[in-house]
């Protein structure tokens, strides 16, 4: 399994405010971010898995929702957890 719960509170406690934290959106942005990842490697492989496709775009669509609810709310934690991960827009 590529996701332990060590994993997750590895990634909760880096980006969320405790590894206990699990509903900031920091917290969820991180362990999207994560997945996103591994299945953007394992569809790169499988290219004609269009279930994990399907999830894949799930969770961008998951990930972008609370991008943009973070964007509205605080615009200084937006633009910290971008600048974290990377993520570009």
């Amino acid at each position: 399994m590529y996701l332990t719960a060590e994993k997750k509170q590895e990634l909760f406690s880096q980006y969320g405010k405790s590894n206990k934290d699990t509903g900031s959106a920091e917290g969820q942005v991180a362990l999207f971010s994560y997945r996103i990842n591994h299945l953007t490697e394992h569809l790169k492989v499988n290219k004609k898995d269009f279930g994990t496709e399907r999830a894949l775009m799930t969770l961008v669509g998951k990930r972008r929702r609370l991008l943009d609810y973070l964007k509205k709310v605080d615009i200084e934690r937006y633009r910290a957890i971008i600048k974290s991960l990377s993520i570009r827009k």
